[in-house]
């Protein structure tokens, strides 16, 4: 397995700070970043889309050689009408890691590899995995069952061991990782980082309603809810959130199709009341800063790989 020096040297615990929707700005990714993981946060985040340069610009002051790099999620999907912007502007900062997600193109690609940076694309299945490297992507992120957010079904070890089979180039692990001893064991299946977004939410940094950072304090892994209603794209869902929002998550009403052209507004009411997170809340037991939980990740991690050894 090959992994690019960006994310090989300039990581103190293989793991990627996944980008959640709101949740992710740049108080944690700043954060996530001097605590050696990449930091990373979705260019939707950034509203009205004049907001999205202000970030990249703080990003590049506060952050140095000695911290991680940080990496932009772009959605690269018809609807969404800020994509040429964004990537344009990812260009013109020279973003270092980018992660794509609901398309691969390859001129998205190409734009990126122009200036050095690096392409990471999210998948739930091996032949989305074969036409996103197919498409020019440098890496994979495996998104298997259990990961918060948009998520697959699939289990992390048929999924990893499938691309594999034909892929050597870097592999992220998404999927109910929650702590040291789990980003461990994606390693000794195969991936190269950890994915990692829902522990995250129960952070100081993280751009959270306090109540959403104490469900994913109280949760567990029967609480989530797994659903395509709320963005035309199956997910998971904290059941309490679905309740509070006046819904029954044992009856929800049929799926809209897929419009992430209302993220670039202010029209996201919904998905503000709809908390997402993945099966691994569970190991979550208190809210805490970033730095603290990252430190705590980094032990465990060290303590699991030494118990590896024979």
């Amino acid at each position: 397995m090959t992994l690019p020096s960006e994310l090989k040297d300039r990581l103190s615990l293989p793991l990627i700070g996944s980008p959640m929707f709101i949740i992710s700005q740049p108080d944690l990714v700043i954060a996530q970043c001097r605590g050696g993981i990449v930091g990373a946060f979705p260019s939707l985040n950034a509203r009205p889309s004049g907001q999205f340069e202000a970030w990249l610009q703080r990003l590049g002051e506060e952050l140095g050689d000695a911290d991680a790099p940080f990496a932009v999620n772009l959605i690269v999907h018809r609807t969404n009408k800020r994509l040429e912007e964004d990537l344009a502007l990812c260009v013109r900062y020279r973003v270092p890691v980018v992660i794509t997600s609901l398309g691969a193109q390859e001129r998205v690609n190409e734009a990126v590899h122009s200036y050095g940076g690096i392409v990471l694309h999210d998948v739930i299945s091996n032949a989305f995995a074969r036409k996103a490297i197919a498409k020019g992507a440098d890496g994979l992120v495996a998104v298997a069952a259990g990961a918060g957010g948009h998520a697959g079904t699939l289990s992390p070890f048929a999924l990893v061991q499938e691309i594999r089979q034909w892929f050597d180039g870097p592999l992220a692990l998404s999927g109910a990782i929650a702590t040291g001893r789990a980003i461990a064991a994606a390693r000794m299946m195969g991936a190269d980082l950890g994915y990692m977004g829902s522990p995250f939410i129960a952070t100081r940094e993280a751009n959270a309603d306090a109540a959403y950072k104490q469900m994913i304090v109280d949760g567990r892994a029967e609480d989530i809810v797994y659903s395509d209603v709320f963005t035309g794209v199956h997910g998971n869902y904290l059941r309490p959130s679905i309740v509070a929002a006046g819904l029954d998550p044992d009856a929800l009403p049929e799926a809209k199709d897929m419009d992430f052209a209302a993220l670039a507004g202010e029209g996201t009411k919904a998905w503000r009341d709809i908390w997402g997170a993945g099966q691994g809340i569970g190991a979550i037991d208190a809210v805490q800063p970033a730095a603290d939980f990252i430190t705590r990740l980094i032990s465990d991690y060290r303590a699991a790989v030494e118990d590896f050894r024979p």
